[in-house]
C-alpha cells in the first residue's frame, strides 16, 4: 500500500485550543517525542510571530532529527507587494527549516470579506509566495485554506487557486477543511477531483481537517481513500474550537486498518506513551475513553464479556492493545462475575479460589450499595483481593487519628494532624502539617512509616476527587473520594466512602499507601517527569 507522510501541527495549530500553553522548552521536548514516534513533518509555528517562537526556533536550529523535518509556517505574501519584498516570507527563507508551510486563500467569500483582494491577484499572491520559496531552496507546503468550501462555491476557481501553487512548484497542496463543516463523502468527492485534476503536475495532495462536525478522523481517512498521500493533524486532537484531526487514531487506523505505510512497529508501540506524554505536559488528564490509546480503550467489565476475552481477545476486541503501547482493563463492579475477578487476581499473581471469588464479588455488591465505585480504584480492588486470598498485610493498625483546623484573625488558614497507630507491637503518636487535612494526615503518616517503607518517599499524590453521593442531603451528603497515586511509572486509584469527607480522604489515602507496599510489587524510582505529591490535596 502506499507510504503516507504524517505531518503534526501540534505546536502551531495545536496551541490555538483553549488554555493551551507550551514554553519554547516544552515545545523542543515535544519536537523530540514527535520525532521519535516516526512522524515526517513537524510544523513548529512562525518563526516571525512572537519572542517564544524565535526561541524555540534557535533552539530547533541547534538540534538534529532522526525522523523529522521541521516545517516553517507563513501566509502569502501581502497584497499589492513583491514576494521578495514581503518581511514574513524573507524570514521564513532565512530560517534553518527546509520546508515552508504557507496558507492562502481559496474561498471567494474570503477574498471579499477578508484579504479585499480579486480573484486575480489572489493567484499571483499564491503563485509568487511559493516561487519565491521554492528559489530560496525551500521545500514548499501549500495549505489551501477553507478548500472544500471554495471548492463547492466555485469549484474552477478553487483549483485554479491549487494548480497556481502546483505550477509553482509547491511540493504538496494541502486542501484545508478549515471550518470543519465538511462530512467523509463531500471531502472524497472533492479530493478525488482535485487529485484527477492536478495529476499532470505530479504535486503530493494532503489533507487538513478539523472536527467541527465530529469527523475530522473520518474525513482524514476518506481523503486518504479518494488519492490524499499527506495527511495533517495534531497530538490528541488539540486545536481552536473542537479541535483538528487527530493523528492519534489517524495513524493506526491508516496503518492497521487501511494497510498503509506510516511508522515502524516499534513506533506504533509507543503511541500510547507519547499520547499521554502530551496531555501530562499540557496538564491535561488524559482521555480515557480515547480510541486506541484510552485507558477504556480495551476496557472490560460485563461477565460475558470479559469470560470472551479471556478464551480469545478477538472475541470482544478489534486488536491486540500492546500493538499501541496500551493494555487491556478488566473493570469491576457490581455487575462482574467470578471469571473477571479470578482474571484480576491472576494479573495481581493473587490466588483466589472459587469460594474467595465468590466472598470478593458479595463484597464488591455490598460496598457499591454503600457508594464505592472500584473500575476507577484499582488499588483498592487489588487491596480487597489480598484481604479476601490471607495475602493482605497492613500497613498499621490504627488506635485514631484527629485533624484540627484554625483560621487565624489575619485570614491564615492553619491544618494539623495527629495520628495514632502500632506497627509491630510499637505505639507511635506522630503529628504533620499541612495545607489541608488530607496533606496533614499524609505527612503526619509518612513521618512514622517512612523509616519502615523509605521507598513511600517515591510515591505520591497525582489526583483527588471528590464526589457528593446524595446532593439532597447537602453537608450531610455520603462522600466519595478517589485519588490517584503514582510512582513514576505505574498509576493506581484508591477510594473511600463516608458522611465525613476527611474520614473518606483518609481511607483512600491509607489504600493508597498499602497497596504500594504489598508483597511482589517493585518500586520504581520516580521519573523526572512524574508528578510529585501534591500538597495542595485539603
Amino acid at each position: 500500500m502506499t507510504a503516507i507522510q504524517l505531518y503534526d501541527t501540534t505546536l502551531r495549530d495545536g496551541m490555538q485550543g483553549e488554555g493551551m500553553s507550551l514554553s519554547a522548552e516544552e515545545k523542543l521536548r515535544v519536537a523530540h517525542r514527535l520525532d521519535a514516534l516516526g512522524i515526517q513533518l513537524i510544523e513548529a509555528g512562525f518563526p516571525s510571530s512572537n519572542p517564544k517562537e524565535l526561541e524555540l526556533f534557535e533552539l530547533l536550529g541547534r538540534e538534529s532529527f532522526a525522523n523529522a523535518q521541521i516545517a516553517a509556517f507563513g501566509m502569502t505574501r501581502r497584497r499589492d507587494a513583491r514576494a521578495e519584498d514581503d518581511a514574513a516570507l524573507r524570514v521564513l527563507a532565512e530560517s534553518f527549516a527546509p520546508v515552508c508551510t504557507i496558507v492562502g486563500k481559496t474561498w471567494s467569500l474570503h477574498l471579499e470579506k477578508v484579504v479585499k483582494v480579486d480573484r486575480d491577484e489572489n493567484l499571483r499572491m499564491i503563485e509568487e509566495s511559493v516561487a519565491f520559496l521554492v528559489a530560496q531552496g525551500k521545500r514548499v507546503v501549500y495549505d489551501a485554506e477553507h478548500c472544500f468550501d471554495g471548492w463547492h462555491a466555485d469549484r474552477d476557481y478553487a483549483l485554479r487557486c491549487l494548480r497556481a501553487a502546483a505550477e509553482a512548484g509547491a511540493e504538496t497542496v494541502v486542501p484545508c477543511d478549515t471550518n470543519g463543516a465538511h462530512l467523509p463523502g463531500q471531502i472524497s468527492t472533492a479530493i478525488s477531483d482535485i487529485s484527477a485534476h492536478l495529476a499532470d503536475t505530479g504535486v503530493q495532495i494532503g489533507i487538513h481537517c478539523h472536527d467541527d462536525a465530529g469527523v475530522g478522523v473520518a474525513n482524514s481517512l476518506a481523503a486518504v481513500e479518494a488519492g490524499a498521500t499527506h495527511v495533517q493533524g495534531t497530538m490528541n486532537g488539540y486545536g481552536e474550537r473542537c479541535g483538528n484531526a487527530n493523528l492519534v487514531s489517524i495513524v493506526p487506523n491508516l496503518q492497521l486498518k487501511m494497510g498503509h505505510e506510516c511508522i515502524s512497529d516499534e513506533q506504533l508501540a509507543s503511541l500510547t506513551s507519547t499520547a499521554h506524554y502530551l496531555d501530562e505536559l499540557l496538564n491535561r488528564t488524559p482521555n480515557a475513553d480515547q480510541p486506541y490509546v484510552g485507558k477504556n480503550a480495551f476496557a472490560h467489565k460485563g461477565g460475558m464479556h470479559v469470560a470472551g476475552v479471556m478464551a480469545d481477545a478477538t472475541t470482544f476486541e478489534h486488536m491486540d492493545p500492546a500493538v499501541v503501547g496500551n493494555r487491556r482493563e478488566l473493570l469491576i463492579s457490581e455487575l462482574s462475575g467470578k471469571g473477571t475477578v479470578q482474571a484480576r487476581a491472576q494479573e495481581a499473581g493473587i490466588a483466589l479460589d472459587d469460594a474467595a471469588s465468590r466472598r470478593v464479588i458479595e463484597r464488591v455488591k455490598e460496598n457499591e450499595h454503600r457508594g464505592y465505585h472500584y473500575e476507577a480504584a484499582d488499588g483498592s480492588f487489588e487491596l480487597l483481593l489480598r484481604k479476601e486470598s490471607g495475602e493482605y498485610e497492613p500497613l498499621f493498625t490504627l488506635e485514631s487519628w484527629r485533624v484540627i483546623v484554625e483560621q487565624r484573625a489575619d485570614g491564615k488558614v492553619e491544618t494539623e494532624a495527629t495520628i495514632k497507630i502500632w506497627i509491630d507491637g510499637e505505639r507511635y503518636v506522630r503529628t504533620g502539617e499541612g495545607n489541608g487535612p488530607v496533606h496533614a494526615l499524609d505527612n503526619a503518616l509518612r513521618s512514622v512509616i517512612g523509616d519502615t517503607h523509605p521507598h513511600l518517599a517515591d510515591t505520591g499524590l497525582v489526583n483527588f476527587k471528590v464526589r457528593i453521593l446524595d446532593e439532597t442531603k447537602g453537608t450531610e451528603a455520603v462522600t466519595r473520594v478517589l485519588l490517584d497515586a503514582s510512582d513514576g511509572v505505574e498509576v493506581w486509584g484508591s477510594i473511600g466512602v463516608s458522611e465525613n469527607v476527611i474520614a473518606a480522604s483518609w481511607y483512600a489515602l491509607v489504600d493508597s499507601l498499602e497497596y504500594a507496599v504489598q508483597p511482589g510489587r517493585e518500586i520504581a524510582p520516580l521519573r523526572s517527569s512524574a508528578k510529585k505529591p501534591a500538597g495542595s490535596a485539603s
